[in-house]
């Protein structure tokens, strides 16, 4: 007889023999799962990475059926004695106990079913032990009929998923304000940095390394602001729905219920949606909120492709900045050190950028009342989310604060460049500029050597002008002349 373990895979060693609407199939005596978690183990070895990967969603789905218990206790609809020891299973999986049952594969068929019933196996079971019996004994409390009592998968999944991104973005969004406080100080810090800004990948005008950081600052704050936004989508649940949003086999007064005690237990305000029917279907805010990670996502890799650049070199590159040195770069080239941290966060955005298409996909193909494809969804975006914040904290702390620049070489670059003319232009005219540009370009001669050459300008006209502080930023100007 095949027997599934604990990793999902077949074993040998003591049993329990539970049955389904398939048959029976042995169990491990040891495991808090059941019948219908052990045939997802064998039927969905997809990616190996099980529900316990994103504990979350396990405390998500642990907060959902408690809540649902309490509800169907207040209603009458299940004895004290089972949710009380339902509540007690539930307490000890929010704690973070027993995560290493919830085994199935995250990408499954079944819309989630996999994941609803591995909840209600392995809190039925370990309820069970609490009352005083013994795991399987489903005659004195069972998965559907008690911990699963007025709900469906198909509320259930989508509730904890939402609650389970409440319960994490918190994480996301600290990383990124971590991330904004080291760029905004790597922008204070090299405010007096002149350096050439850059378009096209040629020189444009001048401006300062502060200014730069503190662009790359911005753009990741501003989305702090965004995630915020958007996760109140996540507000609104429809457990209650149970099939397909018409609430068959509840309460006419459990969805409201089952709704504000979910909101107690997880200290999240969240409301039923009104329409139960468009909920139990729609993953419209799945995403939207995918779409926010992606943009998260291209921001983040071009700063690091802007970081790569800088660095380039050390010698033949741009060779603005030093990222800190963190392994050797070569096993062939001695002393070659590799930008591997703005590496490793690219190839991260690129995956969010992957897992947001994903989304796309999965979103559209759902059909009439409900969306089967909720766990790719679901795994994604966890994914997305888990992966960014680590992304930005190994930015921050292995790259960003250790970041120094090479200020002399920064000044040479702008005193070599022909971009400096642009500066001259309300001074001379476009035409004297161009002209000058296109002469130091074939010569090799200095912007400022040429304009005093052909007289357009004063030395201390061009000391003021081309001063760094008059050319990174606006300043009323009068027209000048050369002197006689």
């Amino acid at each position: 007889m095949t027997i599934i373990s604990l990793d999902g895979r077949s074993s040998i060693g003591a049993v329990r023999i539970e049955q389904d609407l398939l048959g029976e199939l042995a169990v491990p005596a040891d495991a808090y799962f059941g019948v219908q978690t052990a045939r997802a183990l064998d039927n969905f070895r997809i990616t190996d990475i099980p529900l316990s990967h994103f504990p979350n969603f396990i405390r998500a789905l642990a907060m959902v059926k408690k809540a649902a218990a309490r509800a169907n206790r207040k209603l009458g609809n299940l004895p004290e004695r089972l949710e009380q020891a339902i509540v007690a299973a539930c307490d000890e999986i929010i704690a973070g106990q027993w995560h290493e049952h919830f085994v199935v594969d995250m990408i499954q068929g079944g819309a989630g079913t996999s994941t609803n019933m591995n909840a209600n196996e392995v809190i039925a079971n370990r309820a069970l032990e609490l009352l005083g019996h013994s795991r399987g004994e489903y005659d004195k409390l069972h998965p559907n009929n008690h911990v699963n009592l007025s709900q469906s998968t198909n509320d259930v999944y989508p509730t904890a998923v939402r609650l389970g991104i409440l319960l994490s973005y918190a994480d996301l969004t600290n990383a990124m304000d971590t991330l904004c406080s080291a760029l905004r100080a790597k922008g204070v810090e090299f405010s007096h940095i002149i350096k050439m800004g850059r378009t096209q990948m040629q020189d444009a005008v001048p401006m300062t390394l502060g200014q730069e950081f503190l662009g790359f600052a911005t753009t990741v704050g501003e989305d702090v602001d965004r995630v915020h936004e958007l996760v109140r989508l996540f507000r609104e649940v429809n457990l209650g729905a149970t099939a397909i949003g018409t609430g068959i086999n509840t309460d006419p007064d459990y969805a409201a219920m089952a709704v504000a005690e979910l909101s107690e237990i997880s200290g999240e305000s969240l409301v039923l949606a009104t329409d139960l029917v468009e909920a139990t279907s729609d993953t419209g805010a799945f995403v939207t909120f995918s779409s926010v990670l992606k943009r998260i996502a291209v921001k983040i890799s071009k700063i690091c492709n802007d970081l790569r650049l800088l660095s380039s070199g050390p010698r033949t590159g741009f060779g603005e900045i030093n990222l800190p040195a963190r392994q050797p770069g070569s096993s062939i080239m001695p002393g070659k050190v590799n930008p591997v941290i703005p590496e490793v966060v690219n190839q991260v955005a690129y995956q969010v950028i992957g897992n947001d298409l994903t989304v796309t996909f999965a979103a559209e193909s759902g059909q009439l009342q409900l969306n089967a494809f909720e766990p790719v969804i679901t795994f994604n975006i966890l994914q997305s989310v888990r992966i960014l914040t680590r992304a930005m904290g190994v930015l921050t702390e292995r790259c960003v604060v250790g970041i120094t620049a090479n200020e002399a070489h920064c000044r040479s670059l702008v005193t070599n460049s022909i971009g400096i003319v642009t500066a001259l232009n309300p001074y001379i005219g476009y035409h004297n500029a161009t002209r000058i540009a296109k002469r130091a370009l074939e010569s090799g001669r200095g912007v400022t050597e040429l304009v005093l050459e052909e007289g357009l300008l004063t030395v201390a006209d061009l000391d003021d002008i081309l001063a760094p502080e008059n050319m990174t930023a606006p300043r009323r100007f009068e027209q000048r002349s050369a002197k006689a």
